[in-house]
């Protein structure tokens, strides 16, 4: 994405990395299609600011500068709020544009005055158009703002439908895993789909997808866990393992140039020996007499679902990207009528009065949640991972049931 401001090997910089020093770049530059200067922070800019963030994202994304003349490129520093320009700017955009256009908002004080600053607004091109503010579909025509006309309109809709068949075949994607687990039916696995908006144009270099895999074998390394890297012809695979071979099943993380991200987890099936007591054990509880039911271990699972999960947190933190500019969605594949098990006596206990838990639906893909519409600040995968598979397993989460509350704590502490 264009940015006014260069280093001194005339690379574009990032928000978070422009300095005070760099605002006499701007001299040369004239307001235009990507870039609009505001001197003052007045209430009447307050009311253009929607509408122009708004215009940047239905078109290339762009900078709003506020505390530069739009004449001279003088530099006025503004006072600072008593709140966060974010949060100010941030609040503005929720009541006046939907949907939540994307963009970043940083506060540059003066260094002979920290009471003053610049403020720096960074709008990127929205995945899903048109964003409307306050009734109108702005988009940028030369340096300012204007309405869409009918043509501007189908081509802005027509981007958000293709980025949603994007997201939609990207969580079709497959690694590949045997056919069979070790009862010799299909590996029952747990997929989570982590679709990267905001993609960069053109194909990522050697060295920026080299400098991801390094950050993400950092991230295994955290969790104490070895990373063998495979290639495959678009992306890279890592597992915890050295795979001994085709039929040797592993987790998998595997990592596209733009950062995009799957995470695949085979369940953990019960050996020989634990599926023969376990099954004695719900005889003896009158819940199970057939032996062909699929038994997974709950708690070894869930172990290496989190432990597979925190590897992803670990990652978006040492590469600074946030959670918000993902697209998430989760799949059960092989899981239709697999049951959760337990040695511990509160899960036996349970069992014994209300039944045994199961994934009690098909091979499923749960619908996109995408995590820049303001409810998942606090997104982790470690917790979504965990919270969904033992969900969807039937593990009864967030129930007002103390009994149900004993079961999920004695399964998940």
């Amino acid at each position: 994405m264009f940015s006014p401001f260069r280093d001194a090997g005339g690379t574009p910089k990032g928000l978070a990395e422009v300095t005070w020093d760099d605002f006499s770049q701007l001299a040369e530059l004239d307001e235009g299609f990507v870039l609009e200067f505001k001197r003052d922070w007045t209430p009447s800019v307050q009311r253009k600011v929607p509408k122009i963030i708004a215009s940047f994202a239905n078109s290339r994304g762009g900078w709003l500068v506020i505390g530069i003349s739009d004449d001279d490129h003088a530099v006025f520093p503004v006072p600072r709020p008593s709140a966060d320009f974010s949060q100010i700017i941030g609040e503005l955009c929720r009541r006046h544009v939907s949907p939540a256009p994307p963009f970043d908002v940083r506060f540059l004080p003066d260094p002979a005055d920290d009471a003053r600053g610049v403020v720096l607004v960074r709008v990127a091109e929205g995945d899903f158009p048109p964003y409307i503010a306050d009734g109108v579909v702005e988009i940028r025509e030369g340096s300012t703002s204007g309405p869409a006309t009918g043509a501007s309109l189908v081509e802005l809709y027509g981007k958000a439908t293709g980025r949603r068949r994007e997201i939609a075949e990207f969580c079709n994607r497959t690694v590949f895993y045997p056919n069979e687990g070790s009862d010799g039916r299909p590996l029952p696995l747990f997929d989570l789909y982590l679709y990267r908006m905001g993609r960069p144009e053109g194909a990522p270099s050697r060295d920026e997808v080299a400098t991801h895999v390094d950050a993400m074998r950092a991230a295994f390394a955290d969790q104490h866990l070895t990373c063998h890297v495979s290639h495959a012809h678009d992306s890279r695979i890592l597992r915890n393992s050295l795979p001994a071979g085709p039929a040797d099943a592993h987790s998998a993380i595997e990592l596209f140039g733009d950062e995009s991200m799957k995470l695949t987890v085979p369940a953990v099936l019960l050996d020989e020996r634990q599926r023969t007591r376990a099954l004695a054990c719900m005889r003896e509880l009158g819940l199970f007499s057939a032996d062909e039911g699929r038994l997974i271990n709950a708690r070894a699972t869930l172990r290496r679902v989190s432990r597979l999960a925190s590897v992803l947190d670990r990652y978006v933190r040492r590469r600074g990207v946030a959670w918000q500019g993902y697209a998430v969605a989760y799949e059960l594949e092989n899981m239709a009528g697999i049951i959760l098990w337990s040695d511990d006596p509160v899960y036996q206990a349970y069992i014994a009065e209300k039944g045994v838990l199961s994934c009690g639906t098909t091979d499923c893909r749960s619908r996109v949640r995408y995590l820049d519409d303001g409810d998942h600040d606090s997104f982790r995968a470690r917790q979504f991972a965990g919270s969904h598979f033992f969900e969807a397993c039937g593990l009864p989460l967030g129930s007002p049931d103390p009994q149900d509350n004993a079961l999920v704590d004695a399964l998940l502490r």
